[in-house]
């Protein structure tokens, strides 16, 4: 079990599960395929922040907002693309629509976003400069939600983000290098300054033998991901990732996962076995 930060155990919060479902097919068979995630019992229904090779989020997640009864995020608003107005408002305009089923996930940027914003003509701000984006972007929110709160995920890697999210966020995500060990993952989740109690989380690109289209490179190199005992991987069999996530939650708080669509029906039991407990 996790402890707070002056030693004491913490209760774990329950297991919830996340699909990241990009748009690949048809809209009608994006639409069943939601609702297959939704029946299973997903918590919530992800979309990439893509420009160009995925629709705009808000518009695909209230399609599945509507038609599927689902909750609904970003993962993640990337935010050197945006105006913090401008994604505080189509956060809280989502919030609004969905009746209180929206949760805003912001991050500062995925690795090689710099080409993307240079080959739009876009100025590549600098860490700093993204961080103040965020806090900004939350702010804004916040003004806007008044009494109502969206939840904000929060995707981190250093400590200066983890410091902003432990202040201004939610949800604090755990973004992975591929590189990266067990050990070396696990060490920063255990010392990042939890005072909140806030909900823990972490994507996992990789299972089996399957990378989950956008949350990580088609050539990702699953035989070296298991060499390091990496947590961006699980195995295929549900009952032993299920045995691999409670061990995780035990090392590490935490407790909200995220797959990609590619595996929401083979976890299905997975998510039947864990959710809520």
């Amino acid at each position: 079990m996790t402890t707070t930060s002056d030693g004491s155990p913490r209760q774990p919060h329950p297991f919830r599960f996340g699909i990241v479902a990009p748009l690949l097919s048809d809209v009608s068979s994006w639409r069943d395929q939601a609702r297959r995630i939704a029946d299973h019992g997903y918590s919530t229904l992800l979309m990439p922040d893509f420009p160009q090779l995925q629709p705009v989020p808000a518009a695909t997640l209230m399609i599945a907002a509507e038609s599927a009864g689902i909750r609904v995020g970003t993962w993640v608003y990337a935010a050197p693309f945006r105006a913090p107005w401008l994604t505080a408002w189509e956060a809280h305009s989502m919030t609004t629509l969905t009746e209180g089923r929206f949760e805003m996930g912001i991050g500062a940027g995925r690795p090689g976003i710099e080409d993307e914003l240079r080959d739009r003509g876009l100025p590549v701000p600098t860490a700093s400069e993204r961080r103040r984006n965020i806090r900004d972007t939350i702010g804004e929110l916040r003004r806007l939600d008044g009494e109502r709160r969206t939840p904000v995920a929060m995707a981190v890697i250093g400590p200066r983000a983890q410091e902003l999210a432990a202040e201004v966020a939610d949800i604090v995500t755990f973004a992975m290098l591929p590189s990266e060990s067990r050990a070396d993952v696990v060490t920063r989740i255990r010392r990042f300054r939890n005072s909140r109690d806030l909900e823990l989380s972490m994507h996992v690109p990789v299972v089996g033998n399957a990378v989950s289209p956008f949350m990580a490179p088609p050539d990702t190199d699953i035989a070296a991901l298991r060499a390091a005992d990496s947590l961006a991987y699980l195995p295929p069999d549900p009952a032993a990732a299920a045995d691999e996530l409670r061990r995780r939650r035990e090392e590490t708080g935490v407790s909200y996962v995220a797959f990609g669509a590619n595996v929401a029906d083979s976890f299905a039991p997975l998510v039947a076995e864990l959710s809520g407990t």
